[in-house]
């Protein structure tokens, strides 16, 4: 039994590489099986993140309490300031986390895009100057050259683009209005 527990961490590990993070060919569906456990605080379905991802991003007090034999979730509830939850109970919220978390925080200076700094003001400033956003465009050619870090950048864990294009989105609808 406690083989087959380890085997199956090793190939939740294996589905959460870096290489599929960022993955412009890969497929909302793909990505949506990777949703597992729940969190503790408020009952959301909570993402797999990567150990490098909370060690990179944990503030040292919190980080001195990870365990690293553990496999921790990602929270994406904007209602809840849990950030990382593990089976066994554990929770890093919000005040545990060296920057703030995109999908927990509304301002308009916090990051969509980690690696190459797109915050909800620069789309929005692009968007007024120009008319449009080139963001989507500029990370894809970044991330096309292998230049992003999302496991070690982003809270989530796992690629920006999607929070990018929602951010586009939601801004070129209140700029219409």
């Amino acid at each position: 039994m406690l083989a087959i527990h380890h085997l199956l961490k090793a190939i939740i590990r294996r589905s959460i590489d870096m290489g599929e993070c960022c993955n412009l060919s890969s497929s909302n569906k793909k990505n949506e099986t990777r949703w597992q456990r729940i969190c503790p605080q408020d009952g959301t379905k909570g993402k797999p993140v990567q150990l490098i991802t909370l060690k990179s991003l944990l503030v040292p007090v919190a980080l001195e309490q990870l365990n690293p034999a553990t496999t921790y979730w990602f929270c994406p509830s904007p209602n809840c300031l849990v950030v990382y939850f593990s089976e066994q109970g554990q929770t890093f919220t919000t005040a545990d986390l060296k920057v703030p978390v995109f999908q927990k925080n509304v301002d308009e200076n916090v990051f969509a895009c980690y690696c190459f700094g797109w915050s909800r003001q620069r789309i929005r400033e692009e968007l007024k100057q120009s008319g449009e956003s080139n963001a989507v465009d500029m990370i894809m050619t970044h991330v096309k050259a292998k230049r992003c870090g999302c496991e070690v950048n982003n809270p989530q864990g796992s690629c920006c683009l999607e929070n990018v294009r929602s951010v586009v989105k939601q801004t070129v609808e209140e700029l219409a209005r």
